[in-house]
Order: C-alpha cells, then structure tokens, then sequence
C-alpha cells in the first residue's frame, strides 16, 4: 500500500509566523472531532505524529507537516465547538481568514464531513465563505468505515448533492481509502 512519510514542522498562529517553503499546501477544514488530525495520521501510517483527542476544540494554531517533500497538510482549528472565550474565536477567524485568503502555496482546500452525520450548518456557511471567495476546495467524507457497506454510496451521493467539486470517502480506522486519497493529492500537486 502506498504511504509517504510526514515530519511536523512547525505551528504558526497566524500568516506571518507560516513556515516560507514552495510545496503545494492542503489546508483542513472541517468542524472540532471530525478527523483532521487522524487523517494525517492514517496518510502517513503513523498515529503518533498529529496529535488526536476526544475534547473538541484541542487544536488551536495551524500545524504544518511535510509529506515526503511532495506537499503540505495544514492542520487547522475546528469550527463549531471549541471551549474557548468569543473574543479567542474572534482572533481564530481573524488570523485563519488571512492565512486563507492570502497564503500563496494553497493548491486546495479540503473540507472534512463526518459521515455519520448529516451535513451542519456551520459545514454549510463554511463552503459558502470558501466559494464566495472562489477558492479551490474538495470534500472528505471520514469515519466511513462506522457506515454500513450497503449505505456508503448513499452517504456520499448526499454529499455530493450538496457539495460541489471531488467528494472522497476516507476511514484512518482500517486506512481503506488512504491510496485513492494520496493519489488524488499527488495529482493535485502536478
């Protein structure tokens, strides 16, 4: 199965602090608990490197980690959920704003849907910031593997229906779509 090792670089809290290289860059979007951080795991077969945690709202800064000097995965604060004060989530979307709007390196932005629910609202008010800006954006649906075979295609016909552009199905649990995904983003980079 084909894999890529990833390093950790570096967190940064807003744009200016992001780390200055020239490989394509994936930035997560997705709500707090979706599995942004296990994603990054299961990419690179290591579930140690991106930390995971079952409180929502852990990851605060955006992370940066290196696939095999292919691209970039930057691992962003959930939306939705998080214990923090309003005027941190102020600050949040301040920063996360101008790193999205200006970072030159973004190839694609990848939105994260848990596919044991239905879509959210606030999935839906983020693809309609992301398209209001016209920015490139595919659809992950994860936790697939909690469906049942015989839904799986359904769940992502749903998605589709709401969502334009590319919709992969993803599970980090038994790592079943991690070469389709890798191939897709390789893709992407060319």
């Amino acid at each position: 199965m084909k894999q890529l090792n990833a390093e950790f670089i570096i967190s940064a809290e807003k744009l200016s602090q992001c780390p200055d290289f020239s490989y394509p860059e994936f930035p997560l979007l997705g709500r707090s608990n979706v599995g942004k951080s296990s994603f990054i795991n299961a990419l690179c077969n290591n579930k140690k490197l991106a930390k995971t945690s079952n409180t929502p709202g852990k990851t605060r800064l955006i992370n940066f980690f290196n696939f095999s000097d292919k691209f970039m995965v930057a691992d962003l604060p959930g939306y939705g959920y998080a214990k923090v004060s309003k005027e941190a989530q102020a600050k949040w979307q301040k920063y996360l704003e101008e790193y999205l709007l200006n970072r030159k390196q973004i190839k694609s932005l990848i939105q994260f849907i848990d596919a044991r629910h239905e879509v959210q609202k606030n999935d839906f008010q983020m693809r309609e910031w992301v398209e209001a800006y016209n920015l490139p954006i595919f659809t992950v649906v994860t936790k697939i593997d909690y469906v049942p075979r015989g839904k799986i295609q359904k769940v992502l016909s749903d998605v589709r229906k709401q969502f334009s552009g590319e919709v992969l199905p993803f599970s980090a649990a038994d790592r079943y779509y991690c070469e389709n995904t890798i191939e897709y983003l390789l893709n992407l980079c060319q």
